[in-house]
């Protein structure tokens, strides 16, 4: 994951050296991602991301085709990861201005095309993105600000039908709260104090 002060984040153990992670695979593999210097900042550690895809490959093979939403995107670790490993559009929402400019920074390095940095509030970003329109969102929001069942929630209306969510928690989302939503667990495991998901329409 990744964040910015007003996505202030949890400490935990990550594979890369601190004030740094990288990407794993993919065109733009072992590119370092720098992290900004910005209050709460933190990326989600290298092994997090290594079986986040490891699922995604599994699922879905072939990325080429995935339009996908970073809306939390912090140093946009989640978001380069998938557009390095061919996906057809990622789109990066950021609240934080330094981010930003770290984030518009990495997309000229890579001369990433299927990468578009946004500079907006989450909720305001999802309210302009058409119905059905992509196949995979990422959502890693601050763990004690109560924003991820809001943006679960939000969010259901922007997956294409089969779409995914990725979601991380400092605890386990159970089936109460996500059957309401609509939602089931595909994925589910644990690094350290983080638990990260993935997500799907429950099938009737």
């Amino acid at each position: 994951m990744k964040k910015t002060a007003s996505l202030a984040r949890k400490p935990s153990a990550a594979s890369s050296p601190a004030g740094r992670v990288r990407i794993i695979g993919g065109q733009y593999r072992r590119t370092p991602i720098a992290v900004a210097d910005v209050p709460g900042l933190r990326p989600t550690p290298d092994r997090v991301r290594e079986t986040l895809f490891n699922w995604l490959a599994h699922l879905l093979g072939d990325f080429s085709r995935l339009r996908a939403l970073d809306l939390f995107a912090g140093t946009g670790a989640l978001g380069f990861e998938l557009a390095s490993r061919g996906a057809s559009s990622v789109t990066l929402v950021e609240c934080s201005p330094r981010a930003v400019d770290a984030l518009r920074a990495l997309r000229q390095r890579l001369d990433a095309g299927a990468v578009q940095v946004v500079a907006a509030d989450w909720r305001a970003a999802v309210a302009r993105l058409a119905p059905a329109s992509l196949d995979l969102i990422f959502l890693d929001p601050p763990f004690d600000a109560g924003l991820l069942l809001p943006a679960l929630e939000a969010c259901l209306r922007l997956l294409a039908p089969g779409g995914l969510l990725y979601a991380e928690s400092a605890q386990a989302l159970e089936g109460p709260a996500l059957a309401a939503l609509g939602l089931e667990i595909v994925r589910a495991d644990r690094a350290g104090a983080v638990h990260f998901h993935l997500l799907r329409g429950r099938v009737c």
